[in-house]
């Protein structure tokens, strides 16, 4: 064997390591979330080119990030639903049916009586209420979670309406407006800050703790978890919660940011929610998924949004260019897990 052909050889070997560990890197969530970073800088590339200084200011930045922020936090909850196995389509119409019952009359005088505060805990309380019923209807009622949710929705939607009378009912305490909606902290706007905070408490919550672990398992095969000595049912109620939670705390951010409880808060917001988890790679089919992922999912999608706005672009080529991203971000899930599955073989 001469030197050529131990070279030769020798390069197809390195040829072979790197596809090999490249391809694991891509399949790896700092590849997936490698992705999204890069897919989120061509986007901010293209702003630029076509926005100009319009798009690349300060102030625009921060109304974008302020945009994203109600459906980020509506994400993060979703993120667990999903990883869970579950998915939840009531997440939009809980959200507004939190925002009406939270500037009901009654609350809102109770509120002027003591603090604003009592605002934020009905909203999030009616939030967790819708998401403890989905719970315990999927789980415990064996209803499948898509049409679980989808009564929810429906029904929330309705409760919303009869509570206002389909009618816009204003915040009343300035404070709470200040605050949610026009407060800021270090120059960042307050729903912003919640975002994070919320986005914070999710990472933690999923990557170092054992409820974390025991979501992955469960949306993973929930026999095997089940044997494995989790309750499944139990676990899952939970999930449904943390959906609601979300939902209530995103009502408190529209109320501060609209200043007025409406019925139509949050309509098809549960798409762009769902949109944004897969974007940022959870597998519909649950198992796999990351906090940061979703986040980088959001900003991507209201990233494009503001570039449709300032560009006065029709609305209708924006929900195409969405769908077209959902389509690409499912193919690729696929063939993600198909080479996954054919290393294991």
């Amino acid at each position: 064997m001469n030197t050529t052909t131990v070279d030769i050889e020798t390069q197809e070997k390195n040829d072979k390591s790197f596809k090999a560990r490249f391809s694991r890197l891509m399949g790896s969530g700092l590849g997936r979330n490698l992705g999204l970073i890069l897919a989120l800088i061509l986007l901010f590339v293209v702003g630029a080119i076509t926005g100009g200084e319009r798009f690349a200011s300060i102030e625009n930045i921060l109304t974008l990030v302020r945009f994203a922020s109600i459906i980020g936090v509506l994400s993060i909850g979703m993120t667990f639903v999903i990883i869970g196995g579950g998915i939840d389509l009531s997440v939009g119409s809980v959200l507004g049916l939190a925002s009406v019952v939270a500037t009901l009359s009654w609350v809102q005088i109770f509120a002027e009586q003591t603090t604003w505060v009592i605002m934020v805990v009905v909203a999030i309380a009616v939030g967790a209420l819708a998401g403890l019923v989905n719970g315990i209807v999927i789980s415990y009622g064996r209803v499948v979670a898509f049409m679980a949710t989808l009564a929810m929705l429906v029904a929330a939607r309705g409760l919303a309406e009869i509570f206002s009378n389909r009618t816009s009912q204003i915040v009343r305490d300035n404070s709470f407006v200040e605050f949610f909606g026009r407060g800021d902290f270090l120059g960042i706007p307050s729903l912003v800050w919640m975002f994070a905070i919320v986005a914070a408490v999710g990472w933690v919550l999923l990557n170092k703790t054992t409820f974390g672990r025991r979501t992955v398992a469960i949306g993973g095969n929930r026999e095997a978890a089940r044997l494995a000595g989790i309750n499944v049912k139990r676990h899952t109620v939970y999930l449904y919660v943390i959906a609601g939670l979300a939902a209530g705390i995103g009502a408190v951010m529209i109320l501060g940011r609209t200043t007025a409880g409406v019925s139509t808060h949050g309509s098809l917001y549960e798409l762009d929610a769902i949109a944004a988890v897969v974007v940022g790679g959870t597998l519909l089919a649950g198992g796999r998924g990351t906090i940061i992922g979703t986040v980088f999912g959001v900003l991507i999608f209201a990233t494009l949004t503001n570039i449709f706005t300032i560009n006065n672009l029709n609305t209708s080529i924006q929900a195409v260019a969405k769908g077209i991203i959902i389509v690409l971000a499912v193919m690729l899930q696929q063939a993600l897990a198909e080479r996954g599955n054919a290393r294991k073989r």
